[in-house]
């Protein structure tokens, strides 16, 4: 399937025309946590987070930050030369910390800045982006692009309430506006088949990413993982899990109402095999992709066609 034909606007290419060069991203884990984990707003964490925070785990095996910054840039290096590298702190909250903490830990790639790091990928909660975290990452951004990666998930308040999030709608377009108003580059985070969201939910949430005017969009199919509260809930008949065709169903509906400038990083999840309970697809992401390319070639529809902001560039 070459570029043109894909309707679509995928990461790749993308990365290679803004700067200049491939791009590979290496996961960093900086220790932190979340309100929804450490009493402040629950406990438990998001119902289908794991307990490395759907990141690494470096940190607590006691691989320190300098020493995943400098393997995850050897292991770069290995591909050749030329390459840019995103550094994406993953696990968890990273703005949940105290500023002190959040300088020291953006410090730890400051000497990359430039080259090899072309972009910094922070993950957060939308309601954990102080004025002073935005100021810090802005500090970031004069030197090179900063992403700010947040989960919306689904947008409807009842069921982020379900899954325990703990926040709402309303905190992410609130967060996203604040992020886009001091420069930074907001990743909004969508998972279809959650309980309760239906195919309906994938049309919604894609509405509220095109509204709040995130730069890029992660999309995974729910997926149940051991140690997590979904995982009981699954195990006791209370959570069905989609299968690929209904994913792609209703992928390419989420698809068709994105804004038509938004880049999507991500079509579909994955999880090391020995965390992962169901589903058990057993194909690669590579044909989701197509599957989706395909799906919407049959209806004659792309990415954009059937949003609120149809034709509009930005």
């Amino acid at each position: 399937m070459t570029q043109t034909e894909v309707r679509f606007r995928t990461l790749r290419p993308w990365l290679l025309k803004t700067f200049g060069r491939p791009v590979h991203r290496i996961a960093l884990d900086a220790g932190s946590s979340c309100p929804n984990r450490d009493g402040t707003l629950g406990r438990g964490g998001c119902t289908y987070c794991d307990v490395e925070g759907s990141g690494t785990g470096a940190l607590k095996n006691g691989l320190e930050l300098e020493e995943q910054v400098e393997k995850g840039l050897k292991r770069v290096a290995r591909r050749g030369p030329g390459f840019g590298v995103i550094a994406y702190f993953q696990s968890y909250s990273n703005t949940y910390v105290s500023p002190e903490r959040l300088r020291e830990v953006l410090g730890v790639v400051e000497p990359y800045l430039g080259n090899p790091l072309v972009c910094v990928a922070v993950a957060t909660r939308p309601d954990t982006l102080e004025d002073w975290a935005l100021e810090e990452l802005a500090r970031i951004n004069r030197r090179v692009p900063v992403w700010v990666e947040m989960g919306l998930e689904s947008a409807d308040d009842r069921v982020l309430l379900d899954l325990n999030r703990l926040h709402t709608v309303a905190d992410f377009e609130t967060a996203a506006a604040r992020a886009r108003a001091a420069g930074l580059g907001v990743v909004g985070h969508a998972i279809l088949g959650l309980p309760g969201d239906g195919r309906v939910g994938a049309r919604r949430t894609a509405e509220v990413l095109a509204r709040s005017g995130c730069l890029g969009v992660k999309v995974h199919h729910l997926m149940i993982l051991k140690r997590t509260a979904l995982a009981r809930m699954w195990a006791a008949g209370r959570v069905e899990t989609l299968d690929p065709t209904t994913y792609v169903t209703w992928l390419a509906d989420f698809v068709e109402t994105l804004h038509p400038d938004q880049i999507l990083h991500r079509l579909t999840g994955d999880s090391p095999a020995e965390k992962l309970l169901a589903p058990q697809w057993g194909i690669h992401k590579n044909e989701i992709r197509e599957r989706l390319n395909d799906e919407l070639q049959r209806r004659g529809t792309r990415q954009g066609c059937l949003g609120a902001f149809s034709g509009q560039t930005r």
